[in-house]
């Protein structure tokens, strides 16, 4: 079975036959590449094996998920299709590696957030926890799509109250969105712009090691 999309792999240096270990699946920023989230999720690699996934779209300097037709709406017909691929590619990594199927993480920024929680909302119980950095959740997403049971869901959502790029109140509208819905919700706000700081790599690392083990 081929891959529906390009991705970069980092996986422990010690695989133990027979063993399965918990999957990290990484979207990018739009414009990025499965390469620069890499350097965000050092180390992990010792205990998940990591999916850094490309966008299928040319988006100079490198890709995106999805086109948008303006602020904060998505072509709807693009990001269904980016949505349908991102499932497909978890489908295939599922099946073609030793993975724990019970313990599936997604970690996204910006664009990667807005897939990742799109996720989240549509693989019922599937995913067990999102690290949602600078994202939103679009309207038809909220009003139009068949949202699953996310009450087994954990995630951890950031934004920086100086970002200029998606506004931080939209990362507050994304958490009440999942607390209604149910799920255990972590929000942090940072002074910053439209980045990942250290300290909100060190707290979403810390937060994704303390809810593996529950």
């Amino acid at each position: 079975m081929n891959s529906p999309m390009i991705y970069e792999l980092k996986k422990p240096s010690q695989i133990v036959p027979n063993k399965t270990y918990p999957a990290l699946f990484v979207m990018h920023g739009m414009g990025s590449n499965e390469k620069n989230m890499l350097s965000l999720v050092d180390g992990l690699e010792d205990t998940f094996y990591i999916f850094s996934v490309r966008g299928h779209l040319s988006q100079p300097p490198g890709f995106a998920y999805f086109t948008i037709q303006g602020y904060g709406k998505p072509d709807r017909q693009v990001f269904d299709y980016g949505i349908s691929q991102l499932t497909s590619f978890i489908d295939y990594a599922t099946e073609q590696y030793p993975i724990d199927a019970s313990q599936l993480y997604l970690l996204g920024f910006s664009q990667g957030a807005i897939v990742s929680m799109t996720l989240g909302l549509t693989l019922e119980n599937r995913i067990k926890g999102i690290i949602a950095l600078s994202g939103y959740i679009p309207g038809f997403v909220k009003e139009e799509y068949s949202l699953k049971p996310v009450d087994k869901l954990s995630l951890f959502i950031s934004h920086g109250e100086l970002d200029n790029i998606l506004p931080y109140e939209w990362g507050l509208d994304s958490n009440e969105f999942f607390r209604q819905l149910g799920a255990n919700v972590t929000f942090q706000s940072y002074k910053e712009g439209h980045t990942v700081s250290l300290k909100n790599q060190q707290d979403f690392t810390k937060w994704l090691l303390n809810d593996l083990e529950k």
